[in-house]
Formats: structure tokens, sequence, C-alpha cells
């Protein structure tokens, strides 16, 4: 997994893998989720990937549009 960079300090989330399908996202309680097209929809997914890419905003946007959506924890 990649760390996340967390451009404001203020994110619960640590480090992130993504696929071309998936994102995996580990949060600072050591919990890892897996989402994925068929569970968020590749919308979001991408959207994910970008912003864990860019460091910024990912916890948030989880929590606004994929909290539940997860394929596995």
């Amino acid at each position: 997994m990649q760390r996340y960079s967390d451009i404001d300090r203020d994110s619960g989330v640590t480090q992130f893998e993504s696929g071309d399908d998936f994102i995996k996202v580990k949060f600072s309680d050591g919990a890892i989720y897996l989402y994925n097209y068929a569970s968020a929809g590749s919308h979001h997914i991408e959207n994910m990937k970008k912003l864990a890419a860019r460091g910024d905003g990912l916890n948030a946007y989880i929590n606004k549009h994929v909290a539940k959506r997860y394929v596995r924890r």
C-alpha cells in the first residue's frame, strides 16, 4: 500500500492501494476497506483514486458518498 500524504493533516486515511476497478483504503484504526466499481460505482472509485493520489479530501469523500458501499472490511 502507498502512504496517503494527507496534505492538511486532518484525515483518518493513512494508506491506499488502487487498481483498475478498485481502491483499498486503510484508516488510522488499522481497518482496511475495499471499494470497487460493483459496490460503489465507477464514478466514485475514479474520484477516490484522484483524491488519494492528491493526498487531500479522501476521508470526507468517503463519508459523504460511499461510506458503507464497500465490498469488505
